[in-house]
């Protein structure tokens, strides 16, 4: 049996082993397989997106698994079975696996890089405007875009002393107004400080898309008598002026239509001096008086709400149409109507009531026919006239108009008789009718006409013609009728007792004085010339029977014509 070295030192030179060879051998068989590791891990980390949340589980169960379980921490199980190569195949391998999951650092880095840049270039800008002027700023009409205030100043300076105004009237006629004729000098202010301290310089951007007009008032001196000397001689208000005219309702025959403005020429001084003012402090150019309300305008337009609500109005009243049924028909409507109307100078609409009452106290005297002058035939063919008395148509104005008004102001079509205080038995001339007493003086005759026929005749005694005993003239009715009645005379002031007391039995009044017929028994006989010698005092005194015979046939509100 052979020892151990004995057996080394028989073996041939081939099968010596080169342990340098084997190095080599392993180095290059673990750079193969690390370059077939890399190539492994990176297809799985090129594998399509619908498999990275399974890969993004696995791999944090893999960094869980290496955090919890260090190489050096290996069960020793593990450490005996586990070569050194296989464990620095792993330790790549999570360290490929790591870097690939961890890819937007630098993109953070990247663009924290850039915005950092950006705020401190903005940051930059907004230190320029805290003394310059926003792009589209404009002081006084003149631009001044990115512009010191110190630069504005110097071109305020500059202009102060070639400084002009013009005032353009309202037919375009010019006037100028030059600094140095009212002695314009420059003032220091703080008018140019202030719009650049209203800037909030962070707010730059802002200027680009919207434009600053400003109008400020520069430091300028000037003198005011020259000022007010200079304002006076303008043209407009040297030449003649017309006040304007506000639009108003008015009617074109047909209904009421807004009249349209007029604008006149009469200046607004105290308006004209303060806009001057004003435009020299803000060192403007020119003045358009028009534009700038410098004349007495129109107090209503075309447009005024108050305007077309007093049109509406009055074009409602003139709707109503008021027909009254007389013996013709009478209309009040928009032609009459538009002529009682009215609006203020406060576009307050007004109904004339006054004109409305003129109107009906017209209409009234037109067809009431109390005391009015009527013809009568008696029935023995005798024409004459009568007028006076109480008996007729009598409108009642008061009531009627108020009615008007309403009608009118609620814009009413309708067809009606006037309110009366007392009405008769018709519209014709003769409106008492066909019934009614007739008493002829001259004649000394009665008559009761019923129906245009003669009802009953009798010869009567009338009033004594003296001592203002007559009988009255005129168109009556009877007021009452009364049986077994004292007749009573005036009181005579010696006694204080009636001038006379007589009984009679049928009273037949038709005057509030104490006129009417009765029956009189004292009297000798009727008719003739007896009552020239022995009238009554005022009545008309009848025979017994034909009193009586009256007194059945007639009642109150029958008219009774007394004529000569």
């Amino acid at each position: 049996m052979m020892s151990k070295e004995n057996n080394t030192e028989s073996r041939t030179p081939s099968e010596e082993i080169n342990i340098t060879d084997i190095k080599v051998d392993e180095t290059a068989a673990e750079t193969a397989d690390t370059e077939k590791e890399n190539k492994e891990i990176f297809e799985e980390t090129a594998q399509p997106e619908e498999h990275a949340e399974e890969w993004k589980e696995e791999d944090t169960a893999d960094e869980t698994a290496e955090e919890d379980t260090e190489p050096d921490q290996e069960a020793p199980e593990e450490k005996e079975q586990l070569s050194g190569k296989e464990r620095r195949r792993r330790r790549r391998r999570n360290r490929k696996k790591k870097s690939i999951r961890k890819p937007g650092k630098k993109f953070f880095l990247i663009t924290g890089g850039i915005l950092g840049c950006l705020v401190l270039v903005y940051l930059g800008i907004s230190a320029y405007f805290i003394s310059h002027f926003y792009i589209n700023t404009t002081i006084n009409g003149k631009d001044f875009s990115g512009k010191t205030q110190a630069a504005v100043e110097d071109y305020i300076k500059q202009q102060v002393d070639g400084y002009e105004l013009t005032i353009v009237e309202q037919n375009n006629d010019r006037n100028i107004i030059q600094g140095s004729e009212i002695g314009l000098k420059y003032k220091e202010s703080s008018a140019i400080k202030d719009v650049m301290d209203s800037q909030n310089p962070l707010l730059w951007p802002a200027g680009f898309f919207t434009r600053s007009d400003e109008s400020v008032s520069v430091g300028v001196e000037y003198d005011e008598t020259l000022l007010d000397e200079k304002i006076q001689s303008l043209k407009a208000l040297t030449k003649d002026q017309t006040e304007s005219v506000s639009a108003y309702p008015k009617y074109d025959g047909s209904s009421f239509v807004i009249e349209p403005e007029v604008y006149g020429s009469a200046v607004d001084t105290e308006v004209l001096k303060e806009k001057i003012t004003q435009y020299i402090t803000e060192f403007r150019d020119v003045l358009n008086m028009m534009d700038e309300g410098c004349y007495t305008l129109p107090r209503f337009t075309s447009t005024s709400e108050e305007v077309q609500n007093a049109c509406d109005t009055m074009n409602q009243y003139i709707k109503a149409k008021i027909t009254y049924t007389m013996d013709e028909e009478v209309v009040v409507d928009k032609e009459l109507i538009s002529q009682w109307i009215s609006c203020d100078d406060e576009m307050n609409v007004t109904l004339d009531e006054d004109a409305v009452k003129q109107w009906m106290r017209e209409f009234g005297q037109k067809y009431d026919t109390v005391g009015t002058t009527r013809s009568i035939t008696t029935p023995d063919g005798k024409t004459t006239e009568v007028s006076g008395g109480t008996y007729g148509w009598i409108v009642n104005e008061a009531e009627e108009t108020q009615k008007l008004i309403e009608n009118i102001k609620n814009g009413d079509t309708v067809t009606k008789e006037p309110e009366y205080k007392q009405t008769a038995a018709s519209r014709a001339e003769q409106d008492w009718g066909t019934t009614y007493i007739e008493v002829d003086i001259s004649e000394q005759k009665m008559w009761y006409i019923v129906d245009g026929s003669v009802a009953l005749t009798s010869d009567v005694v009338t009033g004594l013609p003296a001592d203002d005993r007559d009988t009255p003239t005129g168109v009556y009715y009877i007021l009452y009728t009364e049986r077994d009645s004292t007749l009573k005379g005036e009181i005579d002031p010696a006694t204080g007792e009636p001038s006379y007391e007589t009984p009679v039995a049928f009273w037949m009044p038709f005057t509030n004085q104490g006129h009417g017929f009765h029956d009189a028994t004292w009297q000798a006989r009727f008719g003739g010339d007896w009552y020239r010698s022995h009238g009554s005092h005022g009545c008309v005194n009848m025979p017994y029977d034909k009193a009586s015979q009256l007194f059945d046939m007639i009642e109150a509100g029958t008219p009774v014509i007394i004529h000569n």
